[in-house]
């Protein structure tokens, strides 16, 4: 079965030219390896995948050419408890960190100009 096509139908890509585009760009690993999108997938293969800032390792259990509800596709793949922890971490951390940008809105008023511009000014320039 090719790499691209497991891919889709295992729901880590919503279609197949992502997932195509994943593979050319390294961003999937077969055992370790860059690999091409027609590479034949075989039961009990290492995947590292990489989506965005999301980051799974999962062992091939069934190969599937049809994109079936995600309940089906679950049981195309097992996940290694490492790559499972390391995303709960990594959930986490987007979870509870402040954004830093929140705060933000806009252009500074006049009150928050004068408190920067006492900032950045040396003391004998104010």
């Amino acid at each position: 079965m090719r790499l691209d096509k497991w891919l889709w139908a295992a729901r880590f890509f919503k279609t197949r030219s992502l997932a195509q585009q994943a593979v050319e760009a390294g961003k999937v690993k077969l055992n370790g390896e860059r690999t091409k999108r027609a590479h034949e997938l075989k039961v009990g293969d290492l995947l590292d995948i990489r989506v965005h800032d999301w980051q799974w390792a999962v062992v091939v259990k069934a190969l599937s050419d049809r994109r079936g509800p995600a309940e089906e596709a679950r049981k195309l793949y097992d996940e290694t408890a490492a790559s499972r922890a390391e995303r709960e971490r990594r959930t986490d951390l987007r979870r509870w960190g402040a954004e830093p940008a929140a705060g933000l809105k806009g252009r500074p008023t006049k009150r928050d100009r004068r408190r920067i511009e006492d900032f950045t000014l040396p003391p004998d320039e104010t």
